[in-house]
């Protein structure tokens, strides 16, 4: 059911807003936070503010407007409850050796109007267009796939003096310091997954040893590497150069178990690369046997003892930086990420972290089994299968409240121009 209201809304919600209250000065910030998030959590197809205050029975929408705007509140603090709320609880606890994945998503966005949108390179699409791009990290740790922070990246072009402007970052800059908040939280990752983006950053990496971080990044196929042949004699070549030179036998082929099964074939390396002390090693790895037919290849580098590191170790660690698109899939798709009805970087900001608050309070539902005991009589193996499960929660109670308040729901029917009779 489409509607809803905060009158209606299951006790385990209310429950989960009032950990945040010590982070909101008035009454008023602490009902915005609840019929952002209750909107978020809804069933309206579409999740902006118009929408989410037509669908709920006594929401304003120039209140919920002015909360997600003007409202003087913290969205870092909010982040940070988020997170504590999060380690308060054995079932969901941060704990140690998790990898950390970065990475950013872009949505499509018209005008010129809004902070942070421009020109630039929209991953969902695939190409350069006008839009909005976020930096995110996330923990993944085989049970749980949490967000952990964002910050919306502003292209040189969206800012009054380019790239002289105060304000501007490049994305790995952003994304150091999205890393430092989680190490100064003692969150300490056992390895940071990213993709060529940043893996092909230098300094970026060298960011990531000084705090003596282990990664494993994805590397364009131009890359060059420095083999050492013999000796002193060393040898610089292209790595997809290098791969046209191996042989078969050099592959280990290594059966990757996801949902569509399939087997891969790995050859691994240590090279010098420039500007970086000593040896990493590096990987190639292909969807054939040999680099003629494969039609897929990837190239990856990585700080980690070169032990340790063997085709499997390679596929299986960076198979689970996929979470990171399962999460934007899921955040997109069902709760608003794209959504925000406000110009402001600020607002923009907190409705990404609102976002992140509604995820958590389903991930935290479905890890601790809430959900399931009462409004499930199947497992909830999904985020999607435990939202559903809320949502009839929902639904259930506003049935209830509805027949009770039936002049209620036609006034705001009304409200529209219909007639509810």
């Amino acid at each position: 059911m489409r509607e809803t209201t905060p009158a209606a809304m299951p006790p385990c919600f209310e429950k989960w807003c009032k950990r945040f209250d010590p982070d909101f000065k008035t009454q008023a910030q602490k009902k915005g936070f609840r019929h952002y998030l209750g909107g978020l959590l809804g069933e309206s197809q579409r999740k902006n503010i118009t929408q989410m205050a037509n669908d709920s029975v006594g929401v304003v929408y120039n209140r919920l407007h002015h909360f997600i705007t003007e409202s003087p509140w913290e969205e870092k603090r909010i982040n940070e409850r988020r997170l504590k709320v999060v380690d308060s609880c054995h079932q969901t606890r941060v704990g140690r050796g998790f990898a950390l994945l970065l990475d950013d998503t872009g949505h499509r966005k018209s005008g010129n109007f809004t902070a942070g949108v421009g020109r630039q390179y929209i991953g969902e699409i695939g190409k350069l267009d006008n839009g909005i791009v976020a930096v995110t990290t996330h923990l993944y740790d085989g049970k749980k796939n949490l967000p952990l922070d964002v910050e919306i990246y502003q292209p040189a072009s969206s800012l009054p003096s380019g790239k002289k402007d105060p304000s501007f970052k490049k994305k790995p800059e952003i994304a150091l310091e999205l890393i430092d908040r989680s190490l100064k939280r003692g969150y300490r990752p056992g390895i940071v997954l990213m993709d060529a983006g940043y893996g092909n950053n230098t300094n970026f990496l060298k960011g990531l040893e000084s705090r003596r971080l282990k990664y494993l990044g994805a590397v364009a196929k131009n890359r060059k590497i420095w083999l050492n042949q013999s000796g002193e004699n060393w040898q610089k070549i292209r790595l997809d150069e290098y791969a046209k030179s191996l042989l078969e036998e050099d592959f280990t082929s290594v059966s990757l178990n996801s949902n569509k099964p399939k087997t891969l074939w790995v050859a691994t390396g240590t090279a010098e690369l420039s500007r970086l002390q000593g040896e990493r090693t590096f990987a190639i790895v292909m969807n054939a046997s040999s680099y003629a037919d494969a039609t897929e290849i990837d190239y990856f580098i990585t700080n980690e003892d070169s032990e340790k590191v063997t085709a499997e170790w390679v596929v299986n660690t960076y198979s689970g930086r996929n979470w990171v698109e399962v999460f934007y899939r899921e955040a997109k798709g069902w709760l608003g990420w794209r959504e925000c009805q406000a110009r402001g970087l600020k607002s923009l900001q907190r409705h990404l972290i609102l976002v992140f608050c509604a995820y958590t309070f389903i991930l935290w539902h479905k890890l601790t089994g809430g959900l399931r005991r009462k409004w499930a009589n199947q497992p909830l193996e999904t985020f999607v299968d435990a939202l559903e499960a809320f949502r009839t929660a929902m639904s259930f109670r506003f049935v209830a409240w509805l027949n009770e308040n039936r002049d209620l729901f036609a006034a705001h029917k009304a409200r529209f121009g219909l007639v509810w009779a």
